[in-house]
């Protein structure tokens, strides 16, 4: 029986990744580079330490730059353009069903804590039992971590728990993590590689959370 619901966070409430990517791909326009799509779809899913994008451009320009003064530029870039996002298709109505039925819900992500928290107020998504950022554990997504540590939190075993991920990455996570997990792409991560969920949804408005629940516990989809 699935007793948990718990969500990733960017590209997945939140179709974050594009903004994202646009915010540092401007970054690098303005240094006369091109940040390519293929390197940041790789990068999707996983923490901060896997790629910098400071010091990548760096490396290609030969020298040292300013990293507060680009910081805080793709910063405020990035929020202008996700402030203008509204909530994935499914989202509302999974955690509402998923709390009427008694389940708990919970939020995993590898962003900081203070950039998901911000955008679920934000949204009026404030009603979580529990949640985990990249600041709660020692290792970010692919590693169970942030979803060993919502176990925990939760007091509910690994198979108790059905996750919801965008991304190859967090797949891996969830599934590390011994949860049960359903993908669905989001715009920059429809090319990886999901076959580790136990289901692929093009979209949580495709299917209920009450069917999926029930099919995921059984072993089929």
């Amino acid at each position: 029986m699935i007793r948990a619901l718990v969500f990733d966070f960017d590209g997945l409430i939140l179709d974050t990744e594009v903004p994202i990517y646009q915010a540092w791909a401007e970054i690098y326009e303005e240094y006369g580079q091109r940040l390519e799509l293929e390197l940041w779809q790789r990068v999707i899913g996983r923490g901060p330490g896997y790629f910098d994008p400071v010091a990548a451009l760096e490396r290609r320009l030969g020298r040292s730059l300013d990293r507060e003064a680009i910081q805080a530029r793709r910063r405020r870039r990035e929020l202008e353009l996700v402030e203008r996002l509204t909530v994935q298709p499914g989202v509302r109505e999974w955690c509402a069903q998923a709390v009427s039925m008694g389940a708990r819900v919970g939020v995993a992500s590898s962003s900081s804590r203070a950039w998901v928290t911000r955008h679920l107020r934000r949204l009026g998504l404030d009603n979580w039992d529990c949640i985990r950022c990249r600041d709660d554990v020692a290792r970010a997504k692919p590693a169970p971590d942030v979803y060993l540590s919502v176990l925990e939190c939760l007091g509910l075993r690994p198979e108790e728990a059905l996750a919801v991920e965008d991304s190859e990455a967090g797949v891996t996570a969830a599934k590390a993590a011994g949860m049960h997990c359903v993908a669905v792409p989001s715009t920059l991560t429809a090319g990886h590689d999901l076959g580790g969920a136990d289901l692929v949804l093009r979209s949580l408005a495709e299917r209920s959370f009450a069917e999926v629940a029930a099919a995921v516990a059984k072993g089929s989809s």
